[in-house]
């Protein structure tokens, strides 16, 4: 902490910071156009200081925020310029995957540079050869999207009039697109003035200490924690379900070591980067990382690069975890960041094994669907499923969980917008896991298509289920369906109006000998028809959606 702030006064500009990028958080949520943003939430915000270190976030997507100060790190390579602002979303010079669109701008209130506002938001499409840019078959980057290594689309304060137009010539729905990018400068716009505002309660002198106070605060408490679990270097082994051209499993090795207060994980012995699309870049293995480390010490701990710094990870160049261009990558982003958790909270178990929850459902169930009419329609969701068990209490039923904080789409205003019907939408009868503490129940999510589309599907956890810890069960393993044919974990097909999509989310995995549940819990869940009889074998299907089939 830095001596020349006093612990009032730095706690005050802590949180005006992380008020900065609430607001930013907030002007572009509610400035946007597609309700993926809009709706969903499915995007993040952050301010950096001037040496590209995260001082403040909000609280939004993991995998975006995690994976955000290399793509800081890749325009300040640029030589940016007060009143600049950079497009990127090249997942081998700072980005994640095609659709997340990241605007990076120098924020310069007095005219030096002074930081950078970020903002991270996942557009509905950015071109390439399916609707929604997420083909679950691709196999190189091309087939992605458009790709941008961190141009300028802001010059001295002037929009670069050509290099936007020359992306909205490259993507379906460019009037939606032009509106998300726009509501994004408006974001980072804000950052500039908020943060100027503070140079004038503050002065600029103790607004920057305070900079590096937050960061070298939250290093400490972090690293503070990190000193109590027990030195020693520990493994886990979890795998992927194909890539979307194979069905073969895809191991990931996680080899964690705990050595005083710093961390290290090397992903050593992960499989070499395949032909599909469940290559991640190395920044967004980090950033699932980093969401480990946060969620294994004390939450209450300011989010910001202090929590990074005493961590660091290593995997192999030409894996599936730091692959070479022009690999396939879209998948990886969503997916194999939640089996690199996995993998990370798996090898803590053996370390701290009271900080870790049974397996929630490990996938965020990805649907696109679209018209290949440039000018047709994009729809892109994640579903949630079942949170795992804890040591002390039930896993939470229906949400997003892990590498993924976003809302759902209303059903009102899903069908207000698409040419979809909700059929079902509905928690998944007995899919959470038995056990002391029942693990969450996943979702069913039943969209039929009114014009003809194409579907894609990016799922995980159809053959593994979510394990149980300390003898509880697993939770229910997801199912995908495109009529009444049950298709695989990764599918992209055409479908003509009047087809019905149906998703069985995983649940999550119990806690405990199921023996030892309370009666009262037991009452309570036959109550609720979420576990009728502990003993029982799970169902795969949810009732209402075998009767539709059956119908």
């Amino acid at each position: 902490m830095s001596e020349c702030i006093d612990p009032v006064l730095l706690e005050i500009l802590r949180n005006q910071l992380e008020s900065v990028a609430e607001e930013m958080g907030q002007v572009l949520i509610r400035s946007a156009y597609s309700p993926n943003i809009k709706e969903r939430q499915d995007c993040s915000t952050a301010l950096f200081d001037a040496d590209g270190l995260m001082v403040a976030q909000a609280e939004h997507i993991p995998v975006h925020l995690g994976a955000m100060p290399q793509a800081v790190e890749a325009v300040r390579g640029r030589n940016p310029q007060s009143g600049d602002a950079f497009l990127l979303n090249d997942p081998f010079a700072g980005g994640t995957h095609l659709p997340d669109i990241t605007i990076v701008s120098p924020v310069a209130p007095r005219g030096e540079i002074l930081g950078y506002a970020v903002t991270r938001a996942h557009h509905a499409d950015v071109g390439g050869m399916t609707p929604g840019s997420m083909p679950a078959d691709s196999t190189e980057i091309y087939q992605e999207g458009v790709r941008l290594p961190g141009v300028r689309l802001r010059a001295a304060g002037k929009t670069n009039t050509d290099v936007l137009e020359l992306l909205l010539a490259n993507v379906r729905n460019s009037a939606e697109r032009r509106a998300d990018i726009q509501a994004q400068l408006a974001a980072n716009d804000r950052a500039e003035t908020r943060l100027g505002d503070l140079l004038d309660e503050h002065g600029e002198v103790r607004v920057l200490e305070a900079f590096d106070a937050v960061v070298a605060y939250s290093r400490t408490r972090i690293e503070t924690e990190i000193e109590s679990f027990p030195d020693g270097t520990y493994t886990a082994r979890e795998v992927l379900e194909g890539d979307g051209v194979t069905e073969a499993d895809i191991p990931i090795e996680a080899r964690v070591t705990v050595d005083g207060p710093s961390i290290t994980v090397d992903f050593e012995g992960t499989a070499p980067q395949v032909a599909g699309n469940m290559n991640a870049p190395l920044a967004v293995a980090k950033s699932a990382v980093y969401f480990v480390v946060r969620s294994v010490t004390d939450p209450s701990i300011p989010p910001n690069h202090g929590c990074y710094q005493p961590v660091t990870v290593t995997a192999p160049e030409g894996t599936v975890l730091n692959p070479r261009p022009p690999a396939a990558v879209v998948g990886g982003n969503v997916e194999t960041s939640q089996r690199v958790m996995d993998a990370v909270f798996a090898a803590f178990a053996e370390a701290v094994p009271d900080r870790i929850p049974a397996q929630s459902q490990g996938t965020m169930n990805n649907v696109i669907i679209g018209t290949r009419d440039g000018e047709g329609f994009t729809y892109y969701e994640t579903i949630g499923g079942g949170f795992g068990a804890r040591s002390s209490k039930d896993g939470m039923d229906g949400v997003q969980v892990g590498m993924t904080n976003t809302l759902n789409t209303p059903i009102e205003a899903l069908e207000n917008e698409y040419p979809l019907r909700i059929d079902t939408y509905a928690l998944r009868t007995d899919s959470g896991g038995v056990g002391t503490y029942r693990g969450g129940l996943g979702l069913v999510r039943e969209i039929t298509v009114l014009t003809d589309a194409v579907v894609s599907l990016l799922t995980e956890r159809r053959r593994h289920a979510p394990r149980g810890m300390v003898g509880g069960e697993a939770g229910a393993k997801g199912e995908n369906y495109i009529g009444n044919k049950s298709v695989s974990a990764k599918t992209t097909v055409d479908v003509p109006a009047g087809t019905t999509i149906t998703i069985c989310t995983p649940g999550g995995g119990g806690y405990g000998d199921p023996a030892n549940r309370s009666q009262d819990a037991r009452l309570e869940d036959n109550r609720d028809g979420k576990i009728v009889d502990p003993e029982a074998t799970m169902t795969t299907r949810n009732s209402t959606t075998k009767e539709t089939y059956d119908n």
